[in-house]
């Protein structure tokens, strides 16, 4: 694996952005890896010291944006449980995102809120984290869902953010369309969608059309791909692996400040489970890549 001269710079290189009144570095930490070494696994809990390790590493490093939900676990593990362990009483400065609408029983089965049951999945956070108000909720829209109007599960959130139980709000895995029903009912902070290099043009029209509207896009999968779940791909295209190897760079650090080239307005939260894979995320906002290999990358790197 590549050594690179900029393994030991904190999240705060990338620079920052504001979700509303909270300010946040640009490189976050995903959650769901911190439970098992795959997502959703009940059968493979996680090191819980290990994973505890991480968390107090990445709040070290400058990590002040953590996305988790309350169905990141498995057999024995619960991400919310383990942030809670790690990092409570939390910094000043640390934002903890969250997303309703999927649920999953102990058994691990999955099931979808009605707009009623928001609620309850709000308070499982709230409980779980140990917080009397949630910073940041993005409302997940199932893919079933996609063309259809999310008014009812919003306008829902958007009552419990009256109610002060939840800060501010976002949306994910969804539409230009979804976003502007969601911003006639209140505001939104940002967008959570898949995207990383070699994304379709309408993801990347969407991603801009974000920034112009003042909304932070959050993308997920930016290391894993078409891996999705199952985390890093096996093998990476020849081009990100020459860009790579012009930066002493991993292929993982490429494809993250890839993303964050998009615009100022990108956070990225790339999920890690290992302390060393987690610095060399970090580590990547120092990264900065010339325009023909942004080029170079948006045309061949998928």
């Amino acid at each position: 694996m590549p050594t690179t001269t900029f393994m030991t710079g904190a999240a705060a290189a990338a620079g920052t952005w504001k979700l509303g009144d909270l300010t946040v570095n640009r490189i976050g930490l995903g959650a769901m890896r911190l439970t098992g070494s795959a997502a959703f696994d009940l059968g493979r809990p996680s090191d819980r010291e290990r994973s505890i390790r991480v968390l107090r590493r990445a709040v070290d490093l400058g990590v002040n944006h953590i996305d988790t939900a309350a169905f990141y676990f498995s057999s024995l593990r619960s991400a919310n449980e383990l942030i809670n362990r790690a990092l409570a009483p939390y910094p000043d400065d640390l934002v903890i995102a969250t997303k309703v609408w999927p649920g999953r029983d102990p058994s691990g089965e999955w099931w979808w809120a009605t707009p009623a049951q928001l609620r309850g999945q709000v308070e499982e956070n709230l409980r779980q984290l140990g917080r009397d108000h949630l910073d940041l909720v993005n409302l997940r829209i199932p893919r079933s869902r996609q063309a259809e109007s999310i008014a009812e599960h919003f306008g829902a959130l958007a009552e419990l953010r009256d109610a002060g139980l939840i800060r501010h709000l976002g949306i994910s895995n969804a539409t230009p369309e979804h976003l502007a029903e969601a911003r006639s009912i209140a505001p939104v902070v940002c967008v959570q969608n898949p995207y990383g290099i070699g994304a379709p043009p309408e993801a990347t029209a969407f991603l801009r059309a974000c920034g112009e509207q003042g909304v932070a896009f959050v993308p997920f999968f930016t290391i894993a791909g078409e891996g999705r779940e199952a985390g890093a791909p096996g093998t990476d295209s020849a081009q990100v692996r020459s860009v790579a190897r012009a930066h002493g760079a991993t292929a993982a650090q490429v494809r993250l400040a890839w993303a964050l080239e998009q615009g100022p307005h990108v956070l990225v939260i790339p999920g890690t489970g290992d302390p060393e894979h987690l610095a060399q995320n970090v580590a990547a906002g120092a990264l900065r890549l010339s325009d023909e290999e942004m080029k170079r990358l948006a045309v061949n790197g998928g």
